[in-house]
């Protein structure tokens, strides 16, 4: 019994550790993301709200705005909303 009460308790203890570990790790990644959204390198997605990369690919300039999309998906469907065609895709 005594055996067993030992393993659970290691066992418990290198359960808590990695947990520990993934948080402050989340933490951090979470810190981040913040930081590169309030210094504006990362914008957010006109369509479904997704941050992306501000040098992201697929963009769409409508005036003096250029609007960066997550999705060739996300983008036909503003360009839908807004009335104007979508350029073709090439194959590659």
């Amino acid at each position: 019994m005594l055996k067993f009460l030992v393993i659970a308790a290691a066992l418990y203890l290198v359960y808590k550790l990695f947990m520990g570990d993934k948080r402050k790790k989340d933490m951090q990644n979470d810190k981040s993301f913040k930081q590169k959204v309030a210094s504006g390198e990362m914008v957010k997605d006109p369509s479904c709200g997704t941050y992306v990369d501000k040098d992201g690919d697929i963009r769409v300039r409508e005036g003096d705005k250029v609007h960066v999309f997550c999705s060739y998906e996300c983008r036909d469907k503003y360009l839908k909303r807004i009335g104007a065609a979508a350029p073709k895709q090439e194959e590659e």
